[in-house]
């Protein structure tokens, strides 16, 4: 949640964890207050919904809605939830506190350069193509949903008023309309159903050119001539656009949803790839580049279950289940497993780092989580029976299982060790 300057103090202790102060701000059913957790000292916002005036209105399943979606979708650009608390009148929401204010608050002061707006945009459609492959679909997407943190990060937040691929009726569109009338798509306004990524990449095409112009493509005192103008797409590209903007921006802002670009071509397309100097290393490349070679810290012991759960060898099959860690054992030296892991590597086209028994893939292009980088660490039980324990150290979970099904599972399959029975 975004910090907003509110004097309003209400010191409180909250379920013995956390220590409230002041209002950060305020809505219609929800105050939100910085926190203190008192078990870590970490700062918090804490959303504090009022369960009557929800209930009154039957405004409780948006509620349920936003948490259950902000559990789900966990991205380096979405406002993380920490922990959700509740007591007879009210519910309480621990989330990531996000200083550096609303991108709106931003764009009050005037256009951005373009590369500063490519930059945004790249994060919001990194979160919308995440999101849309998990079933979600925002239906709110507006720059004061939009937070800043750091230098030029995002973070998306407000899944209130989201909706899941199950909610789709029987032809297989939503007929809910909702949003903000400037950023909403022609065929929401229309009501006949629409697809919620199709509406949802409308609403970036608005916020896009909102970031490139400093004002909205679609405006008119008259909200029934405003809807006019988004049914035809009618609005004008300011001349400082370049042409390549140009050419994306118009086809965002298709109001024919079946034409509409998608969201794959958004990322392909010329002017989304262009490169900007990256000033900022993100965390998981630093501690890539940080890894020496040097031998792992960890020490190299097992479990009795870890042990046991390897009795009968390993067939890949479990254990390239959804999950994000996986063992297996071998009679090959370690350095066998090093060489195996780093074919697969230089085959993707992977950064790779190597000690006597640690592992460090990374991969170059950025995922819906960032890049993908896996970690192996190598057991000895005995001098000629190893164990390696391979985990997700970053990146998506659905891309690592992808990547262990079709690269890692064909490349480790014959030196994986098996019982004779």
């Amino acid at each position: 949640m975004a910090e907003k300057t509110k004097s309003d103090k209400c010191p409180s202790l909250l379920h013995g964890k956390y220590e409230l102060g002041r209002m950060l701000g305020h809505g219609t059913f929800a105050k939100v207050y910085h926190a203190r957790n008192l078990q870590t000292g970490k700062s918090v916002a804490m959303k504090v919904v009022c369960k009557e005036k929800v209930i009154k209105v039957g405004m409780m399943d948006q509620i349920k809605r936003e948490i259950a979606v902000m559990k789900m979708v966990k991205h380096p650009n979405i406002v993380e939830l920490h922990e959700v608390m509740a007591s007879k009148s009210k519910i309480y929401l621990a989330m990531e506190l996000v200083r550096g204010g609303e991108l709106f608050s931003k764009l009050a002061k005037g256009r951005l350069k373009e590369d500063s707006a490519r930059l945004y945009f790249q994060q919001l459609v990194s979160v919308v193509d995440f999101c849309h492959s998990r079933g979600v679909y925002h239906r709110d997407l507006k720059p004061e949903n939009l937070l800043l943190y750091g230098d030029c990060s995002l973070k998306v937040t407000d899944f209130g008023l989201s909706a899941f691929s199950e909610h789709l009726k029987q032809d297989g569109l939503l007929h809910t309309t909702c949003g903000t009338p400037a950023y909403v798509a022609p065929e929401v306004i229309g009501k006949k159903g629409y697809d919620g990524a199709k509406a949802d990449i409308w609403s970036c095409g608005v916020i896009l050119y909102v970031l490139l112009a400093g004002f909205l493509p679609f405006q008119d005192d008259n909200l029934v001539s405003m809807y006019k103008k988004i049914y035809r797409g009618d609005f004008k590209c300011p001349p400082w656009f370049s042409p390549e903007a140009r050419r994306l921006i118009t086809k965002l802002l298709d109001p024919n949803p079946n034409t509409r670009i998608t969201i794959s071509k958004v990322m392909d397309s010329t002017w989304f790839k262009k490169s900007i100097p990256k000033t900022i290393k993100t965390k998981e490349e630093l501690e890539f580049e940080a890894f020496s070679g040097e031998k792992s810290s960890k020490p190299e012991t097992l479990n009795a279950f870890h042990i046991i759960s390897l009795s009968e060898g390993l067939d890949l099959s479990p254990l390239f289940e959804e999950k994000e860690e996986l063992r297996f054992a071998t009679t090959k030296p370690a350095s066998s497993v090093i060489s195996r892991l780093e074919e697969v590597a230089k085959s993707m086209k992977f950064s790779f780092k190597k000690s006597e028994s640690s592992v460090r893939l990374q991969g170059q292009e950025c995922g819906r989580k960032g890049k993908l980088a896996i970690a192996a660490d190598i057991f000895a039980l005995t001098p000629s029976f190893l164990v390696v324990e391979i985990k997700k150290d970053h990146g998506d979970t659905l891309e690592y299982n992808e990547f262990c099904s079709k690269e890692l599972r064909p490349a480790l399959k014959d030196i994986v060790w098996t019982s004779p029975a």
